[in-house]
């Protein structure tokens, strides 16, 4: 393995005491893995830049109002930061995800109106809008997996080396997510297949 002659935790604190030459060495030594994860989310070299130029900005700041407390742990911090922005880049450009089951149907078949009349419209956004809260209330790990799946069309390849995990470990999380997700349906009283979400 290869062994860096000053560590990021040093060069940390070599930035917290002015030395800026110390943050561009940070800079310079993981933004090719920081960006190559951003890029497998957004799958576009523009956007890539731009999320990892967000993403040193935010390092900065964090790090100059002496917020950062995470010595030792640097690139995983700023990778956590990159995902995160790269999520929030997608809940901005699309409203609604697609979430397919097992086998392979659409949680919002049953929401196919065969006209889509004001209140029909109204139904299928409010159920939409209750969906996207339940999505939040899942572990984090469910979560992400699921808005990387359904959100961004990413492979379990993808978001397995995305995220740092085996796919088996990527799959296994999509299935608890999926399983939560029913129940939390169901408990909300939306509306669903029973063939698919069998009571």
């Amino acid at each position: 393995m290869k062994k860096y002659a000053v560590s990021d935790s040093k060069l940390v604190s070599l930035y917290k005491e002015g030395h800026e030459a110390a943050f561009e060495q940070l800079v310079n030594r993981h933004k090719a893995k920081i960006f190559t994860a951003i890029y497998m989310i957004v799958k576009d070299e523009c956007i890539a830049e731009d999320i990892l130029q967000e993403a040193f900005i935010k390092v900065v700041n964090t790090i100059k109002s002496g917020r950062y407390n995470e010595e030792g742990k640097f690139l995983p911090w700023v990778m956590r930061i990159a995902h995160n922005l790269s999520i929030d880049h997608f809940r901005k450009t699309r409203r609604y995800p697609t979430i397919v089951v097992e086998d392979g149907s659409n949680v919002f078949n049953t929401l196919d109106f065969s006209e889509d009349s004001a209140e029909s419209i109204q139904i299928k956004k409010d159920t939409h809008t209750l969906l996207r809260q339940l999505i939040k209330e899942l572990p984090e790990a469910q979560r992400q997996v699921l808005t990387m799946r359904h959100y961004m069309d990413m492979s379990f390849k993808e978001i397995a080396d995305a995220t740092g995990v085996s796919i088996n470990t990527a799959l296994g999380r999509m299935r608890y997510a999926l399983i939560n997700l029913r129940k939390k349906m169901q408990k909300h009283n939306i509306a669903y297949d029973p063939n698919i979400y069998p009571r």
